[in-house]
Formats: structure tokens, sequence, C-alpha cells
């Protein structure tokens, strides 16, 4: 879609690659504005049944904003006023919004470092395929910033409320190991494997029962913030969507003929 995301299909699997290697994968405004457009897109595609993000090269995911084009912005708010940070509601928000909202699974592939809004955007993703050399380090309090891109609602719902509180407060890189171990990571594997094992993994979801999954999001997100009354209702209501699926019917035969179903993502 851009000089700085790539945007590739596989069958119903959609594969997004944050393409600035040489930035160490970092967003400058016109990567962000194309990767919200790339992740909105897929988000809206019927044909597409799940999302894969990674970034370019070895060394990063991502390590969120450019720093040295935030610079130039900040010189630019003194003298005109503007905000420099009009970029949370203009890029961060509608990407995140996009990524976790989607009824369908998102995978982060996550090669190397991933930092600040880098970090988010893999914490907002249903699972993390990582890298035993990647990291990830929340950055924000280092550079005298608060959190965004969601990392305040993420974060503790991956690792709790607890730990949260010191790896935002105290930002260091937690490696693939400790991450695995924190509940940051779905998975490490050997850095030379991830591409195929993180396609592999995503290119599942992509061929599995798509309503099923997305009903499954939004009732965890539901949950989050409701009772467990009112998380009841909206069970019964999101177990008739499911149950009215053509994958539900497909699987029930499936299993009484002992076949695997073949998911149509409907």
């Amino acid at each position: 879609m851009s000089d700085t995301v790539r945007y590739h299909r596989d069958g119903a699997l959609a594969v997004l690659t944050i393409d600035r290697a040489d930035a160490m994968n970092a967003l400058d405004v016109a990567t962000k504005v194309a990767l919200r457009d790339a992740v909105v897109t897929a988000a809206a595609d019927p044909d597409v049944r799940a999302v894969l993000l990674t970034g370019a090269g070895e060394k990063a995911f991502c390590v969120g904003q450019d720093l040295k084009e935030h610079l130039g912005l900040l010189r630019h708010q003194q003298e005109t006023g503007e905000s420099a940070l009009r970029t949370v509601a203009e890029h961060y928000n509608p990407l995140v919004r996009a990524l976790a909202g989607m009824r369908k699974p998102t995978v982060a592939a996550v090669n190397g470092v991933a930092a600040g809004a880098g970090a988010s955007l893999a914490f907002a993703c249903d699972f993390r395929i990582v890298a035993d050399s990647a990291g990830f380090n929340t950055s924000f309090a280092g550079v005298a910033l608060t959190t965004d891109s969601g990392a305040s609602w993420t974060l503790p719902r991956l690792v709790g409320h607890a730990r949260a509180t010191e790896l935002l407060m105290l930002p260091r890189t937690v490696r693939a190991e400790e991450a695995l171990a924190l509940g940051l990571a779905t998975r490490v594997v050997p850095a030379a494997e991830l591409a195929a094992t993180a396609h592999e993994f995503a290119l599942t979801l992509a061929n599995g029962p798509t309503v099923a999954y997305g009903a499954i999001k939004e009732s965890l997100a539901f949950a989050a913030s409701h009772s467990l009354t009112e998380l009841l209702d909206k069970e019964e209501e999101l177990q008739t969507m499911a149950g009215n699926s053509e994958d539900h019917a497909i699987a029930v035969n499936a299993f009484v003929a002992k076949q695997k179903p073949a998911f149509v993502g409907k």
C-alpha cells in the first residue's frame, strides 16, 4: 500500500509488514497513515479472515515513534502552537481500534525489538510469536511520556496490574524467554524460524471458524468491563450468532462423520 508498509494476501490471510528496516521500523507520519489504512482495510475485508503483522529486517519489529521526525514536530509546535501529539488521535487510536477490534484473529510476528508504540501494537494483537533474539520495551517513560496505543489497557491484561506498572514506569528490555514466562509471548522460536512459524500459525487461524473467533474476541473484551450477569447475556447473544453460522453446521457435521471440518469463515 506504500513504500513503508507492505500488504500481501495469502488466501484468507493478510500479511502486513512495516518496511523501514534502516530506521528500525520506526513510525514516521507516512508510515503511521499507511499502517492505519492497511489495518482498517484488512479489518473491513470479508475475504480476510486473519491478519499477520511484522517488521522488515532482523533487528526490529517496530521501535515506535520516529523520534527524529518527532523532534522536528516539537520545534514546529513551539513556533506555531500546533500539537506534536495529535498523532495519537489521528493515527495511533484508529490503528489500535482496528487492530484489536476486528472480528478476526491477529498475530504479531515479533522479529526484533518492539518498543514504545511498537510494543503496544504487538500487545494489541491476539497472539505474539516471538523470535528468541527479540524483546519488548515500553519506552514511554524513558522519553517522559505516558502510554498510548492502548498499552495501559492491554499490558495489565497480559501480565497483571503490578507488573504492568513496573514495566511502564521503569522501562527495560524484556527478552524473549522472560516475555514468554510473563505472558507477553504466545510462543518463542529461533529467529531463523520465526517468519515460517508465524505465517503457518496465522494461516491456520485464517482457515478457522472466523465467526466464532470474532465472538470470542468480543466476549473477552466485553467481560473486561462488565458484570457477570451482563456477560452472561452477551454470551447468549454471541452464542446464538455463532450457532447460526455456516461454520457451526460444518463443524458438527464433520464431527459426526469423523472428518476434519473445512471452514468457510461465515
